[in-house]
This record gives C-alpha cells, sequence and structure tokens, in this order.
C-alpha cells in the first residue's frame, strides 16, 4: 500500500465518521423521523410534585380502545392512580375549578359515588 492510497483510506473513514451522526441528525428532523413515537402509548401531560416525584399522564391503545392512565412516577416505582376515557376531539373541555381544593373536592364526590370507576383499591 502507497502513502497516497493510505490517505485516500483514512480520508473515506473520516468522511464516514462525520457522515453517520449528520445523516442520523437530519433523520431526527424529518417527517417520518418526527413520527417515530407516535405508536400506541405516548404522554400527553406531566406535573412534577418534587424533584423526585411527579404525576404522569399516559395515552395507550387507539381507536375505540383508548385510555388514559394517571401514574404516581417516583425514583422507587410508578403506581397508576386514575384509569379514565379520553375526551373526544370534537368535545369542549372540561371547566376549569375555580381552585384547586374545589377540583380535588369534586373528584373525590364523584369517585366516592361511583364505586365502578375503575380505579385499583
Amino acid at each position: 500500500m502507497t502513502t497516497g492510497q493510505g490517505l485516500s483510506a483514512i480520508g473515506w473513514f473520516l468522511a464516514i465518521v462525520v457522515l453517520i451522526p449528520l445523516l442520523l441528525w437530519m433523520f431526527k428532523r424529518s417527517p417520518m423521523g418526527r413520527n417515530l413515537g407516535q405508536g400506541p402509548m405516548r404522554q400527553t401531560g406531566t406535573l412534577a410534585l418534587t424533584p423526585q416525584a411527579r404525576v404522569v399522564t399516559v395515552e395507550i391503545g387507539q381507536g375505540e380502545e383508548r385510555r388514559w392512565l394517571v401514574l404516581g412516577v417516583t425514583a422507587a416505582n410508578v403506581n397508576l392512580l386514575y384509569m379514565l376515557s379520553p375526551p373526544d376531539a370534537g368535545d369542549a373541555p372540561p371547566a376549569a375549578p375555580t381552585t384547586p381544593a374545589e377540583g380535588f373536592a369534586q373528584l373525590l364526590t364523584r369517585i366516592k359515588g361511583n364505586p365502578g370507576d375503575g380505579l385499583p383499591r
């Protein structure tokens, strides 16, 4: 192998090493790459309670089988807090409670009045 061929091989090697991350970056920003996360499960919302604990809403399933899971997530475990049907796209969003405590009280009242609501006991 001559010096000219050795430099050519090194040049091609460096070109490929630079090209791989560039192609991955371009794929990630393409429409096909952006749709990879649109599978049967997606996160719809999150609320940080403490640095180690948060409440996460995850949508699972498709079509009529679609459900939203409200999960309590900590560093040690994940707990199902509530399961509900997602709102339809045509439905108006529910009215927001005037205070967080009022919304929580309404939720507790609704849960107590409906023992078959799908909540784990």
